[in-house]
């Protein structure tokens, strides 16, 4: 079967702003993307998509086949090569023929697991409508949470809660440190307690001629804290099933470390590199990093 479908988990080492393009008047200058129904903020495929081909082409020594590939110049369009796993993969663009489609649809990163101060230190948040896309069902009441910490009462910020138990079941791959630390939140408040604690940071232009802060450039902006547990998945269509399978060499011939064996593999390389390269925007100003966790294969 030339169709499958892998999950991947990104926990966010710094915030992360990918923004929606504009200013607005509200609690911040730059807000975050959002889902359109539950307000919850998420990282859109579109700037996974980029980043991770842009990364695993630096892994494979063949940056040329990063970005759009549209260049005039020649040697600085996608290489167009059948050999490339990167131009396979992710597809690319050629003036004659029209180029190829790629072969991996990459979804929106959605928070599965959500840091929140207490009293009782730093917890994860997370409900039932989030746990039953991992085919997990949960309830909780509406004004009460289930939580694995001791407390009977928590407080999430602002809000001060009784626990109703601590009987509820989160995906295996997650982090035994969260798992300890987690809190099942019903639908109704878990989009109000993230919106409420995300990173909301202040910053000023810089006036050229005098060093100093320039007047009325005052700006802030919102952003996906540090320790939050995102989920995303990639579906592999490799409908040519003729994948260049990489033998642990890079296009220059230098060691790569790894086989890559399917399009999925191509995914998962640059993936790990955005532990390093990132996310978003505001990447100079120490935003965007993300490390991937583990990926869960279906068929």
């Amino acid at each position: 079967m030339n169709y499958q479908q892998e999950r991947f988990l990104l926990l966010t080492l710094d915030p992360v702003h990918v923004g929606t393009g504009g200013n607005r008047l509200g609690r911040v200058d730059l807000s975050i993307v959002r889902e359109p129904g539950t307000r919850l903020p998420k990282i859109p495929g579109t700037a996974l998509h980029g980043a991770i081909r842009q990364y695993a082409a630096y892994r494979y020594e063949s940056r040329r086949c990063a970005g759009a590939g549209q260049d005039t110049d020649e040697n600085k369009r996608h290489c167009r090569d059948p050999k490339c796993p990167v131009c396979y993969t992710f597809g690319y663009i050629n003036g004659q023929d029209g180029g190829q489609s790629g072969t991996v649809s990459i979804g929106d990163a959605r928070i599965l697991l959500f840091p929140v101060h207490s009293l009782a230190g730093p917890v994860w948040v997370t409900c039932p409508s989030v746990l039953a896309e991992f085919k997990i069902e949960a309830t909780v009441s509406d004004d009460r949470i289930k939580s694995k910490v001791g407390q009977a009462h928590l407080n999430l910020g602002w809000l001060m809660l009784e626990k109703e138990s601590s009987d509820f079941t989160l995906p295996t791959s997650v982090p035994p440190e969260i798992q300890s630390r987690a809190v099942l939140l019903s639908d109704k408040l878990f989009s109000q307690v993230v919106n409420s604690n995300l990173e909301v940071r202040t910053s000023v232009s810089i006036d050229p001629e005098t060093g100093a802060a320039k007047d009325g450039a005052l700006f802030t902006y919102e952003a996906i804290p540090r320790a939050t547990l995102l989920w995303l998945e990639a579906v592999q269509d490799d409908y040519r099933n003729a994948f260049p399978q990489t033998d642990k060499k890079c296009k220059t011939g230098e060691s790569l470390g790894e086989t890559w064996r399917k399009p999925l593999d191509v995914v998962n390389a640059g993936l790990k590199l955005a532990e390093y390269l990132g996310i978003g925007g505001m990447g100079t100003r120490g935003f965007g990093r993300v490390r991937l966790v583990n990926g869960e294969v279906k068929s």
